[in-house]
């Protein structure tokens, strides 16, 4: 076989176990940020929490990283939940989420990297689980089970979620609550309840994301830098409150960032990957999918 259509093949195939990661990531976001307008910037900086902490738990227990980031998962759900009492009481209801509300969140982000640099220090840390250095061949494709596993939990969390608001009562009152707040009280249901609800599930698949995290890369306090960006942009250019979207777009910009770095080089790929997004909402402004409940 052409060795260059091996490596475009071996690029694709990386990158949709990398798109994989990346919907893990943007689908906590996809929630709070388009199903509740809440512009959570310290969502990345909430997965490299988890990251730590699975890295640090999976040194003194030896439990598979994955396993312990479902373990941390109702944690971050209590964390998230708490948070957004705090950010309704002192913005929401008040009619001050936009710009004060974005502040809030960016101090909550500067705190998170602040403590794990104060606590655990600015070096890496990482989960080695036990899968992490096997590797499938398919022909001339190689599979790594260091992406593989992480990438395949996140699409059945992913899975389950979207099972979840499509046919439960709470799920579809998640989808609606951005979009007619007064219907909902007229079916005796609580907005902030359900955005209460709804924040703490976002946070929980942060939990999830740097779990899956831990175990491709090394993570330090600031990593969550790195995907601040990627993470809006996914969301965005899926269609917001759509999670088809934003595991389509996860997927194609996993898959454009590791074929762009294979053949370019690593500098090139954020510019093509974001160029990208450019273009799509230069003639699709409502994302791939479009905004949907």
């Amino acid at each position: 076989m052409d060795p260059n259509l091996v490596l475009l093949l071996n690029g694709i195939v990386s990158g949709l176990l990398l798109g994989g990661l990346y919907a893990a990531a943007a689908v906590g976001l996809s929630i709070s940020f388009g199903m509740l307008d809440i512009v959570n910037i310290a969502h990345p900086a909430f997965m490299v929490l988890s990251a730590l902490l699975v890295a640090l738990l999976w040194s003194t227990t030896g439990l598979d990283p994955l396993l312990l980031s479902l373990l941390l998962a109702p944690v971050f759900w209590l964390l998230g939940a708490g948070l957004y009492s705090v950010y309704h009481h002192f913005f929401e209801r008040r009619g001050d989420e936009a710009i004060q509300g974005l502040a809030f969140f960016f101090g909550v982000m500067f705190i998170i990297e602040v403590g794990l640099v104060l606590t655990l220090g600015p070096e890496q840390h990482f989960a080695d689980a036990a899968y992490a250095a096997t590797t499938w061949r398919l022909g001339e494709i190689d599979l790594p089970l260091r992406m593989l596993v992480p990438a395949a939990t996140a699409m059945a969390a992913i899975g389950i979620l979207a099972l979840f608001l499509r046919r439960s009562f709470t799920g579809r009152a998640i989808a609606a609550v951005a979009q007619d707040r007064e219907a909902l009280r007229l079916l005796a249901i609580n907005p902030t309840h359900i955005k209460r609800l709804a924040f703490g599930i976002s946070i929980a698949f942060a939990a999830l994301a740097g779990g899956a995290l831990a175990v491709v890369q090394p993570m330090d306090a600031w990593s969550g830098h790195i995907f601040i960006g990627r993470v809006f942009a996914i969301v965005i250019m899926g269609g917001l409150s759509s999670l088809g979207g934003c595991v389509v777009a996860a997927l194609a910009f996993g898959v454009v960032e590791n074929v762009t770095a294979t053949f370019f080089g690593p500098s090139w790929s954020p510019a093509v990957a974001f160029g990208c997004l450019l273009v799509v909402l230069a003639f699709r402004p409502q994302g791939l999918f479009g905004r949907m409940a």
